[in-house]
C-alpha cells in the first residue's frame, strides 16, 4: 500500500473516490467510522487508525476541518509526532491558516518527512466531477513527484512558490468567492423585496458577462431556496476568519470581507451552521426583517 487518505467528508469522499477510480490503491482513515463503508466498497483498505495509514502508505493526503483534526490525526506532540513521517510525503489539501502550516511543514521536514501545501478550490460538485484546482507549494522536487497523484481530483494545478504560498493564494481566491456569493445573495433578496422573479433574475444573470458557474450553481439555490450543502456556512464562515486573521497580521484592509464576516457570524447564529453559503441570506432577510417588522423578510 502506497497512498493513503486521511478525512472522508463532503469534499474528501468524492476526491478519494476519484482516486480509486483512476486505478489508485488507497488506504482510507476517517474519525467518524461509518463514513469510510463507500470507499471500502469501492475497493479501499480502510484503516482503523491514522497511525495505521502511516505505517503504510508513503504518501499520505489530508483533507482534514481544520488544525486540531490534523494535529490530533498526526498525534502531534511537542517533541514531534505519534505517527512515522521519516521517508513519507504529506499533502495538506485542507484550508488552514497560513502560519499553521509553515510550521506544519517545519516539523515535518525535521522528523524526516516531505511535506507539500495543495489546497483546492471548489465545493462538493467540483470534487465529485474531478474539477478542483489546485494550489502547490513546497519543495519543487516533491511538488512534480505528487502532480500526477491529484490529476484524478483536478482539472489544474497551479505552483505557488514555497509553503505557505500555495495557502495565502487559497486565501485570496477564498475572499472573492465569499463576496461574490455574498453579493449575489444579496441581489436576490433586493429583487424579492420588489416583488421581481427570481427566476426571470436568474436568467438575466445567466445571458450576461457575470455569468459563472457560481452564479449559476448558487443562483439556483437561491431561486429555489434549497440550501443543501455543497460548502457549509460553518467551513465558510472558518475561511473567513482565517483569510480576516492573514489580513490583520499583514496589516492589510479588507472591508468587503469584515462585512461578510459578520453576515455569515449572523447566518450560523440563526442556526444554518450545516446549510450551503448561499444561505447567509437568510442573514440578510434577517436584517430586513429587524428594519421593516416584515415577518418573514420578503414584501
Amino acid at each position: 500500500m502506497d497512498v493513503g487518505f486521511l478525512g472522508l467528508g463532503v469534499m474528501g469522499r468524492p476526491m478519494a473516490l476519484n482516486l480509486l477510480r483512476a486505478g489508485v490503491p488507497l488506504m482510507v482513515w476517517n474519525r467518524t467510522p461509518e463514513k469510510t463503508e463507500p470507499l471500502r466498497e469501492a475497493g479501499a483498505q480502510v484503516a482503523a487508525t491514522s497511525e495505521a495509514v502511516f505505517s503504510r502508505a508513503t504518501t499520505v493526503l489530508m483533507m482534514l476541518a481544520d488544525e486540531y483534526a490534523m494535529d490530533q490525526a498526526l498525534a502531534r506532540r511537542p517533541d514531534g509526532f505519534g505517527v512515522a513521517l521519516r521517508g513519507r510525503t504529506l499533502i495538506n489539501m485542507g484550508t488552514v491558516s497560513p502560519g499553521y502550516s509553515e510550521s506544519l511543514g517545519t516539523a515535518v521536514r525535521q522528523a524526516g518527512g516531505h511535506y507539500v501545501e495543495a489546497p483546492v478550490s471548489g465545493s462538493r460538485q467540483p470534487a465529485e466531477a474531478g474539477q478542483l484546482v489546485a494550489m502547490l507549494a513546497g519543495d519543487a522536487q516533491d511538488v512534480a513527484r505528487i502532480r500526477p497523484l491529484l490529476s484524478p481530483m483536478c482539472k489544474a494545478c497551479f505552483d505557488c512558490g514555497e509553503v505557505p504560498g500555495a495557502l495565502h493564494t487559497k486565501l485570496a481566491v477564498n475572499l472573492f468567492l465569499i463576496t461574490l456569493v455574498t453579493g449575489l445573495a444579496e441581489s436576490f433578496h433586493f429583487a424579492r423585496q420588489h416583488g421581481l422573479d427570481p427566476q426571470t433574475l436568474l436568467a438575466v444573470l445567466d445571458a450576461g458577462p457575470m455569468a459563472s458557474s457560481v452564479s449559476r450553481t448558487k443562483g439556483a439555490k437561491l431561486t429555489a431556496e434549497d440550501f443543501s450543502v455543497q460548502a457549509s456556512i460553518g467551513d465558510v464562515l472558518k475561511n473567513n476568519r482565517l483569510i480576516a486573521e492573514a489580513a490583520r497580521r499583514a496589516g492589510i484592509a479588507s472591508p468587503l470581507l469584515d462585512v461578510c464576516h459578520e453576515l455569515f457570524g449572523e447566518t450560523l447564529s440563526l442556526g444554518h451552521s450545516g446549510a450551503d453559503m448561499a444561505a447567509v441570506v437568510r442573514a440578510i432577510e434577517a436584517r430586513t426583517r429587524s428594519q421593516t417588522g416584515s415577518a418573514d423578510g420578503h414584501p
